[in-house]
């Protein structure tokens, strides 16, 4: 009796269950809640980055002169800049109405630069924007279906990627009309595939994570997905490589100017230089002075660049 009493006991009072363990919880990351995945302190981490990056702040700081100078073109030098307005061929500092001398025809070279602002630059934003609209609706449609889709596209993607950029805008140009409508749809035309390359490749690197399978299963829209969902998550890389595509635009309208295949009603960077070649050894200001205008405005470009990228770049940025 005395050892069954244990037992007896246990029977009539078991003892209680352990309880059982929680489940581990996970935050529920909803479509709105989610639509960038970089925190904002991200953001401010980036934005600080940036402005204290010396090099980027200061070809903000020359781009930004150079939009200025191109939207008070019409203000400081009012009038046609192909007027023939003073003696030909002074030399800069030689006379005070014209600081920086006069061409051939004595055309204004001061004034031709500031309005040569007004079109380089505007070419440059313009293609580029056409590139970028081009590019970013191939690539999110490509990376987001995929399948066929996908193949289609990339092939048409690789077609035009096969093709040599500027060759292709100097064929475009020259069937049309030299105008700046047709440069900058050539350009544009000619630079999309490098924004759709990287959207792609970023929606498919996005398209299965956690605020997008949040998105489907709130019944969202593919339109809405993919340019409220997905796509601002997309941007940082995009902003960095449009900088590179506006001054590749530049350089190419200046190219086309350079060999006489720009419009001929529009003076440009590169026009100024076409003319001004046949004069280099007796005036080579004419040439070096729009060319040290595209330089100071592809290295600021290329500096804003370099520091959106190391602004965006956690790596980058703790440097």
């Amino acid at each position: 009796m005395s050892a069954q009493f244990p037992l007896d006991t246990a029977i009539a009072h078991p003892p209680a269950p352990a309880p059982a363990p929680k489940a581990a919880t996970r935050p529920v990351v909803t479509a709105k809640a989610a639509v960038d995945v970089r925190p904002l302190s991200s953001r401010h981490a980036a934005l600080r980055a940036f402005v204290r990056n010396p090099a980027a702040m200061a070809g903000l700081l020359l781009l930004a002169f150079m939009l200025v100078l191109a939207l008070v073109a019409p203000l400081l030098y009012p009038g046609d800049p192909l007027d023939m307005v003073a003696q030909p061929l002074l030399w800069p500092g030689q006379d005070a109405d014209y600081p920086l001398g006069s061409d051939s025809l004595g055309r204004d070279v001061i004034a031709g630069i500031a309005h040569g602002a007004r079109i380089s630059l505007s070419v440059g934003v313009v293609a580029a924007v056409l590139s970028l609209a081009i590019g970013v609706l191939v690539g999110a449609t490509a990376g987001y279906f995929g399948g066929r889709i996908d193949d289609v596209l990339v092939r048409i993607t690789e077609l035009f990627q096969t093709m040599p950029s500027f060759l292709f805008v100097i064929v475009v140009v020259a069937i049309g009309q030299p105008s700046v409508p047709v440069i900058v749809f050539a350009i544009g035309l000619a630079s999309w595939p490098v924004i759709a390359r990287l959207v792609r490749a970023e929606f498919r690197a996005l398209r299965e994570t956690e605020f997008v399978l949040a998105a489907r299963s709130q019944g969202f829209s593919h339109a809405r997905i993919i340019f409220q969902e997905i796509l601002p998550n997309a941007l940082p890389p995009v902003i960095v490589t449009t900088s590179v595509l506006v001054a590749s635009a530049i350089l190419i309208e200046s190219a086309l100017s350079f060999l006489g295949m720009g419009d001929p009603n529009a003076v440009s960077w590169g026009s100024m230089i076409g003319q001004g070649r046949e004069l280099l050894r007796t005036a080579w200001y004419l040439t070096a002075l729009p060319g040290a205008a595209i330089v100071l405005t592809v290295l600021a470009l290329n500096l804003v660049g370099d520091g959106l990228n190391d602004a965006f770049n956690p790596r980058l940025r703790g440097r």
